[in-house]
């Protein structure tokens, strides 16, 4: 199930030209158009002079009763960021959490589900590194409960990129190349950059796996220009020119084919 990162929610842009806060949310997830349209026809007859912050968080929180999953994300990522009203992370996690409480069977096909897998992420990274000024503990093992059942239910990209890094840490499922490998490499097709990344690094190195350093290179490339604009962009560069600074440059030369070649097929995510 590929996750729509290219725009952020239909409403986000909205809400962000009426009240002239920037960017409300980071594009993490969007649901489907209809999902959308549905909470804007909760705002029909608001004009945007009578729109303001409070206004809006409580047209949010009303379709967040209603169990509307986008409303839940929205006011769990404004008030993750602090975008419109005051941080708050203990409430960005109760909003995250009843996304994915609610919602933790729903097909992955379904409309929200992109929205689901991230709330799963979100929580398990909230339980990873415990955030106790919001009371909530550290439990490394229940983050990585979370984080799986959005990897393997929902094949959510980002969660299986993070699964794959937890096989490569001694603090994570501990340090088992094959599997690292098989879990990058399923987000490396979805599109995912960071997975792409590492994924070329562990076959240009062969760091516990066969090295095969035209894949490695391949993927390397692939990533950088899927990562151009994003904040991953600085570190997947910088690996991506050492390593190809040291190929052989029969082999970068192939890499950089394969990569033009096929890099459209891994450019969704």
């Amino acid at each position: 199930m590929p996750i729509v990162r290219s725009t952020a929610f239909a409403l986000a842009a909205t809400c962000s030209a009426l009240l002239s806060l920037g960017t409300i949310l980071p594009a993490q997830a969007q649901s489907a158009l209809d999902a959308a349209q549905e909470l804007a026809q909760m705002l029909d007859g608001v004009t945007a002079t009578e729109l303001s912050g409070d206004n809006l968080v409580s047209a949010l929180e009303g379709a967040a009763d209603a169990g509307q999953p986008i409303a839940l994300w929205q006011l769990g990522t404004m008030y993750e960021t602090g975008a419109g009203v005051q941080k708050d992370p203990a409430k960005a996690f109760q909003y995250f959490s009843r996304i994915a409480n609610e919602n933790a069977d729903a097909p992955p096909s379904s409309l929200d589900a992109d929205i689901v897998a991230q709330s799963f992420v979100k929580i398990g990274d909230y339980y990873m590194h415990g955030v106790p000024d919001a009371g909530i503990p550290e439990d490394a093992s229940r983050g990585q409960t979370l984080l799986m059942h959005a990897a393997t239910y929902f094949g959510d990209a980002d969660a299986q990129f993070r699964v794959g890094m937890l096989y490569l840490s001694p603090e994570g499922f501990g340090v088992n190349p094959l599997q690292g490998a098989r879990w990058l490499s399923l987000a490396a097709r979805k599109g995912h950059p960071g997975a792409q990344a590492r994924l070329g690094e562990m076959l240009v190195v062969g760091n516990g796996i066969e090295a095969q350093p035209v894949e490695g290179l391949m993927w390397l490339n692939i990533a950088y220009r899927s990562a151009l604009g994003t904040s991953d962009e600085g570190w997947i560069r910088e690996l991506t020119e050492s390593a190809m600074a040291h190929a052989d440059p029969a082999q970068a030369e192939t890499a950089l084919r394969a990569a033009d070649t096929l890099g459209g097929q891994f450019a969704e995510f």
